[in-house]
């Protein structure tokens, strides 16, 4: 059976990003990020995607878009156009993962079956957010605690979710 994952790091105001960047630098979260996610697909938005400044190694991009003329040229990428198609193409793989951005994110959250969230002790300032997780939905499974140190500006925790 599948599990479709929605994975973010967020802050206390639901927080993601700000003109298409990430409004921290996590080393410990990226590597949980490549852990958790190496090997399957991920499924995101366009701005998303060109985020990163080359597709991520080991996993299968599932691209979201509405231009029906964006095109990729990379062999671990695939172009759609939905949500649903995304979901449709990932089936060989029992966890893809959803990896943003907040509309994607949006729309994912009726679709999927667990959580994993890097919560990031501070509100900031962003033009993109992750929806709340609604506690009649969602039921938090772990939490791990994670102290701001000299490489991590802020105090984060890992907090996995499972659908009720």
């Amino acid at each position: 059976m599948q599990t479709i994952t929605m994975i973010a790091a967020v802050g206390e105001n639901h927080a993601l990003g700000k003109d298409n960047d990430l409004l921290w630098h996590l080393p410990d979260d990226f590597k949980r990020f490549k852990q958790l996610t190496t090997g399957h697909i991920i499924i995101m938005g366009r701005k998303t995607f060109e985020s990163f400044p080359k597709p991520l190694p080991k996993r299968t991009h599932i691209i979201i878009t509405r231009d029906k003329n964006y095109k990729v040229k990379h062999e671990d990428c695939i172009v759609v156009h939905s949500l649903k198609e995304a979901i449709k193409l990932s089936t060989e793989d029992k966890s893809p993962f959803i990896i943003g951005g907040g509309e994607i994110y949006e729309q994912g959250e009726k679709l999927a079956d667990k959580l994993e969230i890097t919560r990031v002790h501070h509100n900031f300032e962003a033009d993109t957010f992750f929806p709340e997780v609604d506690e009649a939905v969602w039921q938090l499974k772990e939490s791990e605690y994670h102290p701001k140190d000299e490489r991590h500006k802020y105090d984060f925790t890992y907090l996995t979710y499972l659908r009720k």
